[in-house]
């Protein structure tokens, strides 16, 4: 049964429509991922979350291939060993193979590295834009910094994708982003989990008749960010869907904001983000 989501959506600055609601597939693998997916689409789930580092990408195909494709929003990304000249462009190709696509909705630089030539890379995904067959160009885990150097290429940034939950309100970020047109999706908006036990949102979630869960995601929301949570959970599903019948008042936004500790759940060990 599908959910009311309001139909709620980012306006990107190509003036392309991003949901705020999605879905992240990390750890959602074969034919269990697969049911996970489609059920979650059948929830009125629309923007899809995918990598090729997630050994996912067709268990999504397979899960999308009974719907409308042009009902769906497909983000897929660019790992760090397929960023430099001549890579783009064949990862690009395998993941519209693996989805079974003619097109995808929006590709991400999954991690910046400075080793590789971020305008290079990026001139080489716009030219698969250019082609058609990708509609919407973004990063991931870019901190200002890296922005500023993408910006600096003159391709349109759309989208940046980085953790962001309240205990990593990333507040100069977020407005950088707002300032420069670039959308910002929440990845780890639970924080790992981390947030159902959260005192301060468990209190604020009972006075809503929501789960603490269900607080943050409405903090994301409110704040104007879209949300990738992911679960294998049917009912957590459901929950994370069930976001936009409520609304935070500004005190209550005000104290999740100030639950920020700066921690990260991830930061392996090729992460830039003393680059700032």
């Amino acid at each position: 049964m599908e959910m009311a989501t309001e139909g709620a959506v980012l306006s990107l600055n190509n003036g392309r429509m991003l949901p705020v609601l999605g879905l992240g597939t990390w750890l959602l693998r074969g034919k269990e991922g697969e049911s996970i997916i489609a059920s979650a689409i059948e929830m009125g789930y629309r923007h899809i979350d995918t990598a090729p580092i997630y050994s996912n990408e067709e268990a999504v195909g397979q899960a999308i291939r009974s719907y409308d494709r042009s009902s769906l929003y497909i983000t897929s990304k660019l790992w760090i060993d397929h960023l430099s000249s001549g890579k783009v462009e064949a990862s690009f190709y395998k993941t519209i193979e693996q989805l079974n696509t003619e097109y995808l909705d929006l590709l991400l630089i999954h991690w910046p590295i400075r080793s590789e030539n971020i305008k290079d890379t990026l001139m080489q995904m716009q030219r698969l834009q250019e082609s058609g067959q990708l509609i919407s160009i973004g990063v991931s885990n870019f901190t200002v910094r890296h922005l500023r150097d993408a910006l600096d290429s003159g391709v349109e940034i759309a989208v940046n994708q980085v953790e962001f939950h309240p205990f990593l309100n990333q507040e100069e970020l977020l407005q950088f982003s707002l300032a420069n047109g670039i959308a910002t999706v929440a990845y780890a908006p639970l924080a790992g989990g981390l947030v159902a036990s959260d005192i301060t949102l468990c209190k604020i979630g009972e006075r809503h008749q929501k789960t603490a869960a269900q607080v943050a995601l409405r903090w994301l929301v409110q704040k104007g960010l879209g949300v990738v949570p992911k679960s294998a959970s049917l009912e957590r599903l459901r929950q994370n869907a069930a976001i936009f019948d409520f609304s935070l008042s500004q005190n209550e936004m005000s104290i999740i904001s100030s639950l920020h500790t700066g921690n990260r759940v991830y930061h392996p060990h090729w992460a830039d983000f003393e680059y700032i």
